[in-house]
């Protein structure tokens, strides 16, 4: 099991930076691969950015890469999961959701795969 909880989230203008944070625990060590998802209003949920458990690998969606930064933060009983967003855009307007699955592989971009979830927090950018 793993609990998820993130924050950071706010309103911004475009060009502006934001932080999200997610404290996750539960497995201990942090072996367990994560990652940020986002929902737009009336789309899918997408893929933003992935993480193995090491943190020594990334991953990015291209309409994020060179702007976002994921990176962790592993202790013995808990992981700060952290999503920097630079020059944000009015299209990175989303509920974004850390996610998370008990995996030591490589971080998936398909929501299904990923068997923990946080309630999400909403980030919104004005142009």
């Amino acid at each position: 099991q793993v609990q998820l909880v993130e924050s950071g989230g706010g309103l911004v203008q475009a060009g502006d930076s934001l932080r999200l944070s997610c404290a996750a625990s539960g497995e201990k060590y942090g072996r367990y691969l994560m990652a940020w998802f986002r929902q737009a209003s009336g789309k899918d949920r997408e893929f933003v950015a992935g993480i193995n458990w090491l943190g020594s690998n990334t991953y990015y969606a291209d309409a994020v890469k060179g702007r976002f930064t994921i990176s962790r933060d592993n202790a013995v009983n808990t992981v700060d999961l952290e999503l920097q967003m630079n020059t944000l855009k009015p299209e990175d307007t989303a509920v974004y959701y850390c996610a998370a699955d008990i995996s030591l592989g490589t971080p998936s971009t398909f929501q299904n795969d990923y068997a923990y979830w946080g309630q999400g927090t909403q980030v919104t950018v004005s142009s």
